[in-house]
């Protein structure tokens, strides 16, 4: 790979990324604090024969975006917690109607206009219940500057694999620290590129419940033509209330996500093996979380961090295998309590407490490992 190392700030790398991604469009709003990523490829897009629109608000941004992905590009949006409330029926659709995208949420403490210059990781359960009715959804939750770039490219070649909305979660910490990224030349990277269907225009369905593979979106202008609707639709893409149509559309939105999780899913563990605590974290504050362990392991405690980096679809069964031979869990969110959930009900062996910091400040190693103390003396 040849190497281009650059310091750059979190938001940055995110624009970074989706250029090597090959984004060709964005949409927005002006919002702390993603407003960067905005800023930046309101330069970039135009140079490499790209859009930019500022829209006029929120839920016109996805909505435009929505309408550029149809039409064959690759597309994007950023904002932060009031900004992804707005779009949320707009992710609704594109989920119902599988158009790829991908929309940046760098999160800020709420509810309402709450905390716009401070971080916080209080939209985790947004991301996967954020809009009504039964669907799945791909969040992807970076923990460092170098990540958020190669999560970019990720998160456009998942929306595009399985014709989804993918959600990247970065907070205001990451977004505006500064850090060595190495940006990788487009050749050395895999990309996933839009394509024509292999099919000829006549022959074409835009949806396929039944033989479990996901039919390439066809561009529109490029004489495929279909039908696109919010509502549930049969495989041609018009609207149905046949129960068996509605029962297929429904367990489709849900199936091809789950049925290729392991291709989904993405996590890493540290001094997981022979822990006798676990610390669940993730985003930034999955950094505090490892300097915590390092502290911890000195004090001869057996601490060990697992970090999910694809946060929805949750990684259910790693969770439930760690808990069948670690028995205490600790999960620090800065949020009221969110994630741990997805623990408690998944390491049903296991003791698991949380550590909660809603102040607009970061949880600290010290905060972090004063728990851990607390938790193997109990």
């Amino acid at each position: 790979m040849a190497k281009n190392i650059k310091l750059m700030q979190g938001n940055e790398a995110i624009a970074e990324g989706a250029i090597i991604a090959g984004c060709n469009f964005f949409a927005g709003y002006p919002i702390t604090p993603s407003s960067e990523i905005a800023e930046l490829l309101s330069s970039k897009l135009p140079k490499t024969g790209g859009v930019f629109l500022q829209m006029e608000d929120e839920i016109s941004a996805l909505g435009a975006v929505l309408g550029a992905a149809l039409g064959g590009a690759k597309a994007i949006t950023a904002s932060s917690g009031p900004g992804i409330s707005l779009k949320q029926e707009h992710i609704g659709y594109a989920s119902m109607s599988e158009i790829p995208c991908v929309i940046v949420n760098v999160m800020r403490g709420g509810p309402s206009t709450g905390l716009p210059t401070l971080p916080a990781q209080s939209d985790i359960m947004q991301a996967k219940w954020g809009t009504h009715g039964d669907h799945a959804i791909i969040a992807i939750v970076p923990s460092s500057v170098n990540e958020s770039l190669y999560e970019t490219i990720r998160a456009f070649n998942l929306s595009i694999k399985y014709r989804t909305p993918v959600l990247i979660l970065t907070d205001e910490i990451i977004g505006h620290m500064r850090e060595k990224v190495v940006v990788p030349d487009k050749s050395d990277v895999d990309i996933i590129d839009v394509k024509l269907p292999d099919v000829p225009p006549e022959e074409y369905n835009p949806y396929n419940y039944t033989s479990g593979a996901v039919t390439p979106l066809a561009p529109m202008g490029e004489g495929y033509r279909y039908h696109v609707t919010g509502l549930i639709h049969g495989e041609t893409g018009f609207p149905s209330q046949k129960t068996e149509t509605i029962k297929n559309a429904q367990n489709w939105l849900i199936d091809k996500i789950y049925k290729n999780i392991e291709d989904i899913e993405k996590f890493d563990e540290f001094q997981t093996e022979d822990a006798d605590i676990l610390v669940v974290a993730y985003g930034s504050t999955s950094r505090s979380t490892r300097q915590a362990v390092m502290m911890a392991r000195t004090a001869g405690i057996k601490a060990g961090m697992f970090r999910p980096i694809t946060i929805w679809p949750f990684p259910e069964k790693q969770i439930s295998n760690l808990s069948k031979r670690i028995k205490k869990i600790l999960v620090p969110e800065m949020n009221m309590g969110q994630i741990i959930l997805e623990i408690q009900r998944n390491a049903c062996e296991s003791q698991v407490y949380g550590l909660n910091v809603v102040t607009g400040e970061p949880i600290t190693p010290d905060q972090i490992y004063a728990k851990i103390k607390e938790i193997a003396e109990s």
